[in-house]
């Protein structure tokens, strides 16, 4: 009797799994383009899919995951280096790390402006701009007015974007930072939307209209502006209340900094992960390549990682960007499926689940893939969305109480994302409901 039942459970096990795989490969929907796919039960050691596993794909914000195993690693989750200073006579040398909390709208981080304000100190900002360009490899010109495309920095304030934002009910719209305040023009209304923010391409200057449409409504818009020593210098000296001096002398640099703890490395992962923020993904990378030279490299960050933390991954990783920006980034799923494995061995399960986006519940995912009613999310994971590319891995939780690691990868589909999506949502239920 018992041996009859372990079979039947055998056969039960292989129905589900070809049944699984049928799901996928069968698909009308995911046949029209191209389609990477592994789904895997970790605590057998199984591979249940494998549809061009070992293929490379366009990850777009896939790319995030490699961003946090490494910062994670690096920085851990405590607070990051905010500021790098030297102390010289009666002068305070202080220069950026990459750190994007600073007055950030949402993570309001102002220790390092009350670090400043106490200094009896003549304060100098040293240019190290130059050390980080304002735009990744492969990223398009017209993002500029996009807020997912903030430029990357050696010393971000403000998040590098200018919030527009109007609370329902309120009949004007305010501005962070105020100092841009001066910076706006008012045009006539174009086309069907209520309001309109758009910077000129080449200076911080602003078009805006609000009609009457918008008075009672609710709006909040991010814009990058266009960052450089200087205006940071004035930004910072604004929000400090001092004159700051910019200086250039590089020498400093080669000196070994005092270092000033900011912002919490929870909190910029968990918003990096949840709503997919491109501004600080590329960010958190400089910051790995402060802590591991003092220097500000997106391909130091990347070089390291790829030689001291992912040398054991199926296939080398093509990667670029912090953010996924870049079509230039490539990785396959088996690749991703073996890093989704290193995160669950290392960071507490707890942790993935307040950083990764919940299906129904939270983060970019909110909308999308829901449990049963009154039951909890049953999918943690990161989506990615370019224009030929749709991406989703993470963790999938049974009903059985089984954790399985996925990676779906889909590029040049001539449909859309929410068909793609909605067939998606189809499979992983099933998987979630059967197995």
């Amino acid at each position: 009797m018992r041996k009859l039942l372990l079979l039947s459970l055998v056969i039960f096990s292989s129905c589900t799994v070809q049944k699984i795989n049928k799901s996928v490969s069968k698909s009308q929907v995911f046949d029209q383009g191209h389609l990477g796919f592994m789904l895997v039960d970790p605590e057998k050691d199984k591979v249940l899919v494998d549809i061009n596993s070992d293929k490379y794909f366009i990850p777009a914000s896939n790319t995030k995951l490699f961003t946090f195993y490494t910062s994670y690693t690096i920085l851990g989750d405590s607070l990051v280096n905010g500021l790098n200073y030297l102390e010289k006579g009666d002068s305070l040398i202080f220069w950026g790390t990459g750190d994007p909390s600073l007055l950030h709208p949402d993570l309001k981080n102002t220790k390092a402006i009350e670090f400043l304000k106490k200094q009896e100190k003549q304060l100098y900002l040293l240019d190290n701009f130059d050390q980080v360009s304002a735009f990744g490899s492969g990223w398009s010109w017209d993002w500029y007015n996009a807020y997912y495309a903030a430029e990357r920095s050696a010393m971000p304030v403000y998040g590098d974007i200018v919030r527009f934002a109007k609370n329902e009910g309120d009949s004007t719209f305010t501005i962070y930072p105020p100092r841009f305040d001066s910076a706006m023009k008012l045009i006539e209304p174009k086309g069907n939307s209520s309001s309109s923010f758009r910077r000129n391409h080449l200076e911080n200057k602003f078009d805006y209209f609000v009609t009457s449409e918008a008075t009672d409504k609710r709006f909040e818009t991010d814009i990058p502006f266009i960052t450089s020593a200087h205006l940071t210098a004035q930004l910072i000296s604004e929000a400090v209340g001092k004159e700051i001096t910019l200086i250039s002398n590089t020498n400093y640099l080669e000196e070994e900094p005092k270092k000033l703890l900011t912002a919490q490395a929870d909190s910029i992962y968990s918003q990096m992960m949840k709503i997919s923020d491109n501004f600080l993904a590329e960010q958190l990378l400089l910051l790995v390549s402060d802590q591991l030279d003092n220097k500000l490299s997106t391909a130091d960050a990347i070089a390291y990682a790829k030689e001291n933390l992912f040398a054991d991954l199926p296939d080398e990783p093509l990667w670029v960007d912090g953010s996924g920006l870049s079509s230039r980034n490539m990785f396959t799923p088996r690749s991703i499926i073996a890093l989704l494995g290193k995160i669950r061995a290392e960071i507490p399960m707890d942790k993935i689940k307040a950083y990764f986006p919940a299906g129904g519940e939270s983060g970019t995912i909110r909308n999308w893939y829901p449990a049963d009613e009154g039951q909890p999310p049953y999918i943690y994971a990161k989506t990615g969305t370019l224009s030929m590319s749709n991406a989703l891995s993470g963790y999938l939780l049974t009903k059985s109480g089984k954790t399985l690691h996925f990676s779906c990868l889909m590029n040049n589909y001539p449909i859309s994302g929410n068909e793609l999506k909605t067939e998606l949502t189809k499979v992983l239920y099933y998987i979630h409901d059967k197995y």
